[in-house]
């Protein structure tokens, strides 16, 4: 049997995908947003404020921000930042080097594939509808579960929705919360570096980039991570 006869046969069942900074690299629209809200209650927040908040959900990163001065509710805060963000977005989609390409090529073998973040979920929709081709089926966001990342909630109501066993599923995730709730679930987890290094962060393979990244490459991680006969 040729290596990619083999991966195709154990091909993982779902993929599960992370949405800021792993699909569309958000991350920096998001420190805008935090700024400018920060900033308009006469506070300080900072890049460095950004990053340390990158990957956990918005409810813990809202009550950051209310320690910083902005006096608003935890929810209130969470959909201003939300709108902010959106608006960026209409302006400009800063797509992940080889992310929707490699969505269309689970598409095209018939692989399903959700988000799976702790945004909202109006916002996780907006930008499913914004990917060419409408990869993703399914969604979990950080308004449908109880914990947010590095908590593995989040990534088995994925794998549930698909109807699909955790440790069939494939995770891309950027973040060290991300990853760690990912690989955690079970999920066969893909660590893709952007803003936040992933040195020591529990993955099964931590790329620098998808940017040129086959499925079948996927595949061949998959079946040597999962073994042959399981």
């Amino acid at each position: 049997m040729s290596s990619n006869e083999t991966s195709l046969s154990i091909k993982p069942e779902a993929i599960l995908w992370d949405m800021d900074g792993t699909i569309v690299d958000t991350e920096d629209y998001w420190i805008v947003a935090e700024l400018e809200l920060v900033q308009l209650f006469g506070g300080s927040w900072t890049h460095e404020d950004g990053i340390k908040v990158i990957g956990q959900g918005l409810p813990e990163t809202a009550a950051i921000m209310q320690q910083h001065g902005v006096n608003l509710s935890i929810d209130e805060i969470i959909q201003a930042l939300t709108n902010r963000v959106l608006e960026q977005l209409e302006v400009a989609v800063p797509w992940r080097p080889g992310a929707v390409e490699l969505m269309h090529q689970f598409q095209a073998i018939g692989i399903p594939q959700a988000m799976v973040t702790m945004s909202i979920e109006r916002m996780a929709r907006a930008v499913i509808a914004m990917i060419p081709g409408q990869p993703l089926t399914e969604v979990v966001a950080g308004d449908n579960v109880l914990k947010s990342k590095p908590d593995p909630e989040a990534y088995l109501l994925g794998s549930s929705k698909l109807n699909v066993d955790i440790s069939r599923c494939v995770a891309f995730e950027d973040s060290p919360s991300g990853c760690r709730a990912a690989y955690s679930s079970g999920a066969v987890t893909f660590g893709v570096t952007n803003l936040v290094s992933l040195e020591g962060i529990s993955t099964d393979i931590t790329l620098d980039t998808l940017a040129g990244v086959s499925a079948e490459q996927v595949f061949d991680i998959f079946a040597a991570k999962r073994g042959l006969n399981s």
